[in-house]
C-alpha cells in the first residue's frame, strides 16, 4: 500500500512502518537511557542508548517533515536542517557520556575541559543541544496550527520540548524521567498515525478546492 501526499509524492507502507516505529523508538530509547545515569553523568550504556535514539529520531523526524511538507513547505525547508543539527548534537552528548566513563572523567571536569575550546564547544554541543528542543517546540506549534494533532498532544509537545533542557542541563534524574514521559506520549501518537497512513496531509490549496462544491458558485454550475 502506498500513501500519496498532496504533491504527488508517495511513501510506501514499509517506509511508513519503519519511520513511525522510529518516531516512537527515538524518545523511548532516550527515556530508557536516563535509567542508566550515574551520579549525574551518562556513562557508556546511557551514551550508547542516546546514539541509538538519535538514529531513530533522525529517521522518524525526516519522514514526519516530509509528510507535512505539502501543508507547510516553507517551514519544512527552514526547520528540517536545524532539527537534523539538533539530533547530531544529541549524538555528541551521548558520545561525551561514553568518554566520561571510558576515561574516568567527571561530567563537571569534562565540561570544564571542553570550555577551553569555545568554538568547538558551541558548534558541537551548545548550539546543537539548543537546536533540538527548539525544533521540537516549533514542530509542536506547527502541527497544532495545521491541525495535524489535537490540542492536548500539541501541549505535550510544547511541555516536553521545554522540559527537555531543564532536565539535561542540571542532570536531575527525576526531572529527566518526567520530561521523557511527557515527550514520549505525543510521539507515540504521531508514530501510530504515521504507521496507519493518517499523516499524509493535502496542501492547503487542495483543501480549499475540496470545499468548492458546497459553495453557492459551485451549486449554480
Amino acid at each position: 500500500m502506498v500513501i500519496h501526499s498532496g504533491k504527488g509524492e508517495a511513501m510506501h507502507s514499509v517506509s511508513r512502518i519503519i519511520a513511525g516505529g522510529c518516531l516512537v523508538m527515538g524518545p523511548a530509547l532516550q527515556a530508557i537511557s536516563t535509567f542508566y545515569w550515574s551520579d549525574r553523568y551518562q556513562g557508556i550504556t546511557a551514551g550508547t542508548l542516546i546514539v541509538a535514539a538519535t538514529t531513530c529520531w533522525l529517521i522518524g523526524l525526516v519522514a514526519l517533515y516530509r509528510l507535512i511538507e505539502p501543508r507547510v513547505p516553507r517551514y519544512t525547508a527552514i526547520a528540517l536542517p536545524p532539527a537534523i543539527y539538533g539530533c547530531v548534537g544529541g549524538a555528541s552528548f551521548g558520545l561525551q557520556g561514553m568518554h566520561e566513563e571510558l576515561f574516568d572523567v567527571s561530567h563537571s571536569e569534562a565540561v570544564r575541559l571542553i570550555q577551553q575550546h569555545p568554538g568547538a564547544a558551541f558548534v558541537t554541543f551548545w548550539f546543537a543541544g539548543s537546536a533540538f528542543p527548539l525544533s521540537l517546540f516549533m514542530l509542536g506549534v506547527v502541527l497544532t496550527r495545521i491541525r495535524a494533532v489535537p490540542g492536548p498532544i500539541g501541549v505535550l509537545l510544547f511541555g516536553g520540548a521545554l522540559a527537555f533542557p531543564l532536565s539535561r542541563v542540571p542532570r536531575e534524574i527525576a526531572i529527566a524521567h518526567l520530561a521523557d514521559l511527557v515527550l514520549l506520549v505525543p510521539f507515540v501518537y504521531l508514530g501510530a498515525r504515521m504507521v496507519l497512513g493518517h499523516l499524509a496531509l493535502a496542501p492547503a490549496a487542495d483543501r480549499s478546492t475540496a470545499a468548492l462544491p458546497d459553495s453557492p458558485m459551485s451549486s449554480r454550475q
